[in-house]
């Protein structure tokens, strides 16, 4: 097995090891402040041209969009993405027109568990992408880290992430996208 391939195993069972029964409730979320971190390292890593769908069978194109986009790696059993979900709602009112923000779930049963998330949480401007086979988290975190976001730019460029628990809807986070994109 190539390190490559060993690595998407890992991934995968990291990841379907931490998924939850479907009758279980969602990780209460942590209080407290948030634990994320901003990392400019990987800054210029293209946007990946993965295809994805929402629980109505709607596709997402990676590769095709057409400007800044803010990508949140998340899971419904996952008490940091838990918190975040109202707060990148917000930010994406509060950044609609300047960036797209997309919420995909890393949770291995897609739909079954992240509509009835959707419903009870009542977000009205982020859209629920499913990627049940975790391909953007073998890419992106192969360590399996949730949640992750990342920034990138109008070009598909890369420009910044944060792994962990971030305050999306803050004034901090919304002048750091903001200052980050016009720096491009």
């Amino acid at each position: 097995m190539s390190r490559s391939s060993l690595i998407l195993a890992c991934s995968f069972l990291l990841l379907a090891g931490c998924d939850r029964p479907a009758d279980a409730p969602a990780q209460p979320a942590e209080t407290g402040v948030a634990a994320g971190v901003v990392e400019r390292k990987f800054a210029g890593t293209p946007l990946p041209d993965l295809q994805f769908a929402d629980p109505a069978g709607n596709a997402l194109d990676l590769g095709a969009q057409d400007g800044p986009v803010l990508i949140n790696l998340w899971a419904t059993w996952c008490p940091p993405c838990v918190k975040e979900m109202p707060q990148l709602d917000a930010l994406a009112s509060e950044l609609e027109g300047e960036v797209r923000v997309l919420t995909i779930s890393q949770d291995i049963r897609g739909a079954e568990v992240v509509t009835p998330f959707f419903a009870k949480g009542g977000y009205v401007r982020i859209e629920p992408w499913l990627d049940p086979d975790t391909k953007l988290s073998a890419q992106f975190t192969p360590e399996g880290v949730l949640p992750l976001t990342i920034l990138f730019d109008a070009t598909g460029k890369e420009v910044l992430r944060v792994a962990g628990g971030y305050e999306w809807d803050s004034p901090e986070a919304i002048a750091l996208i903001r200052q980050s994109l016009s720096a491009q």
